[in-house]
């Protein structure tokens, strides 16, 4: 049978996906540090609402607030028995929303990095990686999750596990990586490098492509470098809503809707056939994005400078294609 995403991109030249987790979140009281996926079971009103905000918007894909539900990350909280449980609840109350919404809604569930150090440059092996998003995968799909989404990823090795785990949960899934160093992934991966490993795996993403990362710019000329490379599978674009900046003692995105609305029809003209938002991407911005995708016809493939003047500049000079070598650093973060 057919999986309802791949269904749904045979009928759809654009799907709209969902923004931010964290930042809507913390708007609703989470603490700094907290584990959100427990409120999937302490506060599933907030994740109600959660979601619905992203349907609400337009998004035909949301993610589920799973993000950090394998037991690696969990453990830091001392909730590494509770993988099932709480991928599980996370799933089940995205799939009663998506089953009201009237309209077909892709339950996309969220598995990000380990926050580990893959073999040989650290201790995770590649059997304790498979095995760990197995589990988070049987989670989301016990709790009805259409699709697996893979996130936020920077070692090669670790989206690899991960598609070994998902062929074992039998289960379709999309893949992004996070291109935040002078283009490339803090593990040196680059968006040449990202499209000659999936179409090398054996169980292949339904869609790949880039999240987070820096700002929308950085995040378009990665998506670029996707349709550079002549692949014909869809392409994913999760760009953040602008950069981050510390006003009254908090994180602010300084991405207007407006500004969300031009990345949003620029990286559908780029090539991305999945377009949403990351860190700082609130329902506001949604709501503008898919106006946009919806009312603004398709344009020919933007321009580094067109981006740069509607967007704004690159962080970097180069992404990552060049000789430039860019130092592996580590840094897991959640999707703000």
């Amino acid at each position: 049978m057919t999986d309802a995403l791949t269904r749904l991109l045979s009928e759809r030249d654009w799907l709209m996906a969902d923004g931010a987790t964290g930042t809507n979140l913390f708007n609703m009281g989470l603490g700094a540090g907290d584990p959100p996926e427990l409120w999937n079971v302490e506060a599933p009103e907030k994740i109600r609402t959660l979601y619905a905000g992203a349907i609400d918007a337009g998004s035909d894909i949301f993610l589920t607030n799973t993000f950090g539900g394998n037991a690696a990350r969990l453990k830091l909280h001392d909730a590494q028995s509770r993988v099932m449980e709480l991928n599980r609840a996370g799933a089940e109350i995205g799939r009663e929303l998506a089953d009201r919404s009237g309209r077909t809604v892709i339950v996309a569930g969220s598995v990000g990095p380990t926050g580990e150090i893959m073999a040989p440059m650290g201790a995770l092996t590649h059997a304790a990686a498979v095995e760990m998003f197995h589990e988070q995968a049987e989670g989301l799909k016990a709790g009805g999750a259409d699709v697996l989404w893979l996130e936020t990823i920077s070692a090669p090795e670790e989206y690899r596990a991960a598609a070994e785990a998902f062929a074992l949960a039998d289960m379709p899934w999309c893949g992004t990586m996070s291109f935040d160093t002078a283009g490339r992934t803090m593990m040196g991966v680059t968006s040449a490098d990202m499209v000659a490993m999936v179409e090398k795996l054996p169980n292949p993403p339904i869609a790949f492509g880039a999240n987070c990362g820096v700002g929308a710019s950085d995040l378009l000329r990665t998506v670029l470098g996707f349709a550079a490379q002549g692949s014909e599978r869809p392409v994913i674009s999760k760009g953040n809503a602008g950069i981050p900046k510390y006003v009254d003692g908090h994180i602010h995105y300084d991405g207007t809707p407006e500004l969300m609305a031009e990345y949003a029809v620029m990286a559908r003209d780029c090539g991305a056939t999945i377009i949403g938002g990351c860190c700082g991407t609130m329902p506001e911005h949604l709501e503008k994005m898919h106006e946009a995708l919806s009312t603004r016809p398709r344009g020919p493939r933007p321009t580094l400078d067109e981006i740069t003047a509607k967007l704004g500049a690159f962080s970097s000079a180069s992404d990552g294609t060049g000789e430039d070598a860019a130092p592996a650093r580590r840094r897991t973060r959640r999707r703000a």
